[in-house]
């Protein structure tokens, strides 16, 4: 799978813009999964993170989590339907002057609310928001975003107050990626989540009004992925 991305990226331009991620089942969930090993498994999900350089040397960074079978489980759609809700509330809060961490906090609600309405939380939502908290982090390996230009994190080395502590402008490039991270030996989730990964993954530019998504050509809700799937396998 790797090498048949890698492969039309080369076509359609300079190559990949960074290392594929492509994680099937029980490495789904593990971040970055380059090593793009292991077997398939017919019920797991593939989460293929990919992005493709152009001759302009502008890159990609995308991120879809596919069923393997053509068909989300009841668990891993229940996981899918909370990543594309908290996507929607991130996207949101994506425009002119807005703060650079807005969108990261209105996802971290999102995904916070969702794992306390499922259990999975000791203590409130409030409470595992504060920063002396942050009990849903376990199952949130990362951030939620970042600039993405020349580089798939442009400019990982800016100043603070030029980045995470800025605000947004007109024409910055943003990835706004949430996801949710269950490993296969976490006995905190119970055993249907246990060993899937989902991470959805937009690329959008900030416009005079909001924002525009560049990655819209891609379905991003379960139902729309499962078709392409489908699709794809006739």
């Amino acid at each position: 799978m790797q090498g048949t991305f890698d492969r039309r990226a080369r076509t359609a331009g300079n190559g990949p813009g960074y290392a594929s991620i492509v994680a099937a089942g029980p490495h789904a969930p593990v971040l970055h999964w380059v090593r793009n090993d292991g077997p398939v498994p017919e019920d797991a999900v593939l989460l293929l993170d990919a992005g493709v350089e152009l001759d302009t040397l502008y890159t990609a960074d995308i991120t879809r989590t596919l069923p393997v079978s053509g068909s989300y489980t009841p668990a891993q759609r229940q996981v899918h339907e909370l990543i594309e809700r908290a996507s929607a509330a991130a996207l949101a809060a994506v425009r002119p002057g807005a703060e650079y961490r807005d969108f990261h906090r209105e996802a971290m609600r999102v995904l916070a609310e969702g794992l306390h309405d499922w259990g999975l939380l000791p203590v409130s939502v409030e409470e595992s928001l504060d920063p002396d908290g942050q009990h849903h982090r376990r199952y949130i390996a990362c951030g939620v975003g970042h600039f993405v230009g020349l580089d798939v994190h442009d400019c990982a080395n800016s100043r603070a107050e030029a980045y995470h502590d800025g605000t947004l402008e007109v024409g910055m490039a943003l990835a706004v990626e949430p996801g949710l991270y269950f490993h296969p030996n976490d006995e905190t989730v119970p055993p249907e989540l246990r060993g899937i990964g989902v991470r959805l993954e937009e690329n959008v530019v900030v416009t005079p009004g909001g924002n525009r998504v560049l990655s819209s050509a891609l379905p991003g809700d379960a139902a729309g992925l499962e078709a392409w799937v489908a699709a794809a396998g006739r």
